[in-house]
């Protein structure tokens, strides 16, 4: 009986990474994107999570999306960390995969980010990431507005996205300005 265990782990783990896999392929992307209309500032009206505890309401600290801009091919994401006292700026660069509306990059640690443009009219967009580390993946879906109130279609699509995955909704946090400069 012990003699099967190494075989039966081995099965398990490339059956665990086959169901990985055929989740990333059964996120749909946008035809015909174009990253230079996503450029700008855009609110996140939902959030939802693979992971309940990804955002705790009880953390300081809250990470919120300002806005999404290109160079070149590449598409850039500028987050801001702010809480007790602190407010630091992060941007975060993907890479085009070659396949339509799909990027891929790495996150400080070794983790990586695959972001697919899920579907998008330029002034709404639902857009996958998919963060992956040595232990764990963790699936995250926005629906961004360039307004507040959100389209209700875009949200009624974006709820159907949560359900098919069976996601968890997460705290949305937007932030109106950068961080003030040091003193």
């Amino acid at each position: 009986m012990a003699t099967l265990r190494g075989p039966l782990l081995l099965l398990t783990l490339g059956l665990c990474l086959a169901s990985a896999q055929k989740a990333l392929e059964e996120v749909p992307v946008e035809p015909g994107f174009q990253a230079q209309k996503v450029e700008g500032r855009w609110l996140t009206i939902q959030l939802a999570a693979s992971r309940a505890h990804l955002v705790s309401p009880t953390d300081p600290l809250r990470l919120g999306l300002h806005s999404i801009w290109t160079r070149d091919e590449d598409v850039e994401f500028v987050l801001f960390w702010t809480g007790d006292g602190v407010c630091k700026g992060v941007n975060i660069t993907v890479h085009p995969t070659g396949l339509q509306g799909q990027f891929q990059g790495s996150l400080e640690g070794g983790s990586s980010m695959h972001v697919h443009f899920v579907s998008t009219d330029y002034s709404n967009l639902i857009l996958y990431i998919r963060l992956e580390d040595d232990e764990e993946t963790t699936s995250l879906w926005a629906l961004l507005a360039r307004r507040v109130p959100g389209d209700p279609a875009w949200l009624r699509k974006y709820l159907e996205y949560v359900a098919k995955f069976q996601l968890q909704q997460a705290l949305v946090f937007n932030l109106d300005a950068r961080c003030p400069p040091a003193r």
